[in-house]
């Protein structure tokens, strides 16, 4: 269903980064109310609509404490998370690194959707915007890849548990994106405001899924391709397929 940022009390988890500022700032550009801007260390804002506030996903004692700061919140942008590019392989690393990831990109961000999904049936439905990335959808960066998977898959599920209640759940892929976390790859890049003004346009006009560049676009079409084509890799590996 369409939701509009006209007059909505929105809360940005991972408000401090290249993706979050401009969640913030196009929200109000947009008319929002009131954007609750989180992240851990909160910093300061010089518009009087925004209210910042201490939020560490993977602390359920923080989240709650969020949830009682926010009770008016009718959009939440789905949007922290940690890249760390170094320790991505699964056969290199230990099972804790796996779980660190995992307890920010994963356990986190659903943590976060439990917890506010309460609120904002309260407050008549509103939306979520669970930010993802192309890599839920190819396997090359190993763990990191495997938490925005997971993340994807609860998004699915999210969005039909959360249907009955009117709470509308976009997820938003993207590829390489200029923020803080691509620092260092040499890639292509895509613009934040690009991103994030595609996100809330598909919100606005009620979509459910924004794929928001060609990487993206062209690697979920790749699904239905043979597996040779998403990982070209394989081909001429030695490895026997059955």
């Amino acid at each position: 269903m369409p939701t509009s940022l006209e007059n909505a009390v929105v809360l940005v988890t991972g408000a401090n980064g290249g993706l979050g500022e401009e969640f913030v700032a196009q929200a109000l550009a947009r008319g929002a109310a009131k954007v609750y801007a989180t992240a851990r260390t909160p910093r300061a804002w010089d518009d009087s609509r925004v209210v910042p506030l201490a939020l560490d996903v993977t602390s359920a004692e923080s989240v709650a404490a969020a949830v009682t700061a926010a009770p008016d919140t009718t959009i939440l942008i789905n949007n922290a998370g940690i890249s760390r590019r170094e320790e991505n392989s699964f056969t290199d690393n230990s099972l804790d690194a796996v779980r660190a990831l995992f307890e920010t990109n994963f356990f986190g961000a659903v943590r976060v959707v439990q917890e506010f999904a309460p609120v904002l049936d309260h407050n008549g439905g509103g939306a979520i915007v669970d930010v993802h990335s192309v890599l839920s959808w190819i396997g090359i960066s190993g763990i990191y890849s495997a938490t925005k998977a997971a993340f994807w898959s609860a998004t699915n599920s999210f969005r039909l548990d959360l249907a009955p209640q009117g709470t509308h759940v976009l997820g938003l892929h993207l590829g390489y994106t200029a923020t803080p976390m691509t620092r260092g790859i040499d890639a292509e890049m895509g613009e934040a405001a690009d991103v994030v003004r595609d996100a809330y346009d598909g919100l606005e006009a009620g979509a459910y899924e924004v794929l928001a560049d060609q990487i993206s676009r062209d690697v979920k079409a790749g699904l239905a391709e043979p597996l040779e084509a998403l990982y070209p890799q394989l081909v001429g590996s030695g490895v026997a397929s059955a």
